[in-house]
């Protein structure tokens, strides 16, 4: 089994740049803002504690746990503590889920890397159904239904079904009567729902509807999050997973738990205590992801602008730092000009003869012969000083070193479309 794609195309970025290659990092959906100083400090105060090198419960810190479930209730869910296991990270809690729930896994196409290569490693069968147009993170409800009938019929029924609100690779949010009609879906063939919100607090209109199928069918629904994107915490490792209410979340948190006691034992201690600090949500934290989501919706239009004035279908980004640009309009003139037939081939030669790092559609479940793209937005901020700057820019892409960045990827893709 490969390196997942995402970190692999980070490294390799990494390697470019430090062979001083002028690469331009759109391949890795890392947040690409500093750390609060508030964190830093919480941790520090956590390290220096007594208890800081103590083993802790398998499911979390009691003050985790509670604050998570105050996150959770502040957005309509009510949860109790108990509902609550911490892990280092959401992908391993995801990991534990898929482990503790028999069946097939339906993803949405195209759908984050890792859950289909989790459901690879504990040998399930993927089924990857379309999302609809625009809505990406939701399989299509009917289409949906109707491959979970056919796996019933085949004696390989669907156990669960993955969703990831707002979207990555696509940077869209589906709409709630999608979210209801999956959720109906999902009842009608008992399916366990696994919502990966951790790109929720980053939606870019904050009045914008945003319906968790937990609010829908809380019987059958866990949520994941974690403060890797919101807070650019992703080397903290550290998320957090609500079970379902009911019987079934009561067996489930019981057997995440009991995965979680063999694999991780329990989350690092001090980062679980500072992690409980940031569920709560205190004040500069909650400011510094206001200004965050602003930064994260500025830079994406623009670049999203950048390649639909190229000619690519994109869709306008609604959340995250994503797109995903499909350049299949001008599969004949790129297999012409550049023997490009797939999207891999695509990204490959993005990345080697114009030094722009992009990952394919291929590593999200599209077929190749699509001439898509994911695209992160989140590393043209700069570095250093620049980032702390382009939090708090009334403009950044006004920026230098952000107008730059931008307008080295527009005539990188004038040349790819002979253009220039």
């Amino acid at each position: 089994m490969a390196v997942s794609a995402t970190l692999a195309i980070n490294q390799l970025t990494s390697e470019r740049l430090a062979a001083g290659r002028p690469v331009l990092p759109l391949g890795f959906g890392e947040a690409g803002l500093p750390v609060h100083p508030d964190l830093v400090a919480a941790l520090t105060a956590a390290a220096a504690a007594g208890s800081s090198g103590s083993y802790g419960p398998v499911a979390g810190l009691p003050a985790l746990r509670e604050a998570a479930a105050g996150y959770w209730r502040r957005r309509c869910l009510p949860t109790t503590a108990a509902q609550v296991v911490a892990g280092p990270g959401s992908k391993p809690l995801l990991y534990a889920v898929l482990r503790a729930r028999a069946g097939g896994v339906a993803l949405p196409r195209p759908s984050w890397v890792t859950y289909a290569a989790q459901a690879q490693l504990l040998g399930r069968e993927v089924h990857h159904v379309p999302a609809p147009d625009g809505q990406g993170g939701v399989p299509d409800p009917d289409l949906l239904d109707a491959a979970a009938t056919a796996a019933r019929a085949a004696g390989r029924p669907i156990g669960l079904v993955v969703l990831t609100l707002p979207d990555n690779p696509t940077g869209t949010l589906a709409g709630s009567g999608t979210i209801r009609a999956v959720a109906d879906v999902a009842r009608r063939h008992d399916l366990l729902i696994v919502s990966d919100e951790i790109y929720r607090d980053l939606v870019h209109d904050p009045i914008r509807e945003f319906l968790s199928p937990a609010e829908l069918a809380p019987e059958r629904t866990v949520v994941t999050t974690g403060l890797s994107k919101n807070l650019a915490l992703g080397g903290w490792r550290i998320g957090v997973a609500r079970m379902p209410e009911g019987p079934l979340g009561d067996r489930l948190g019981a057997e995440v738990a009991a995965i979680a006691s063999e694999v991780w034992s329990s989350p690092a201690n001090p980062v679980q205590q500072a992690a409980a600090w940031a569920f709560e949500e205190p004040d500069q934290l909650t400011e510094r992801i206001a200004a965050s989501r602003s930064l994260h919706a500025r830079v994406a239009l623009a670049v999203a602008d950048r390649f639909a004035a190229a000619g690519a279908a994109v869709h306008p980004p609604a959340a995250a730092f994503y797109l995903y640009p499909d350049f299949s309009a001008y599969a004949g003139l790129l297999a012409e000009r550049w023997s490009v037939g797939t999207g891999t081939e695509l990204a490959a030669l993005l990345l080697d003869s114009f030094d722009v790092a992009t990952l394919p559609g291929a590593a999200f479940g599209d077929p190749d012969e699509r001439l898509s793209l994911r695209v992160a937005t989140s590393m043209l901020y700069g570095e250093g000083e620049q980032r702390d700057k382009a939090l708090t820019a009334a403009d950044p892409v006004a920026l230098p070193w952000v107008a730059d960045r931008l307008d080295r990827l527009s005539a990188a893709l004038g040349r790819l479309l002979d253009r220039a």
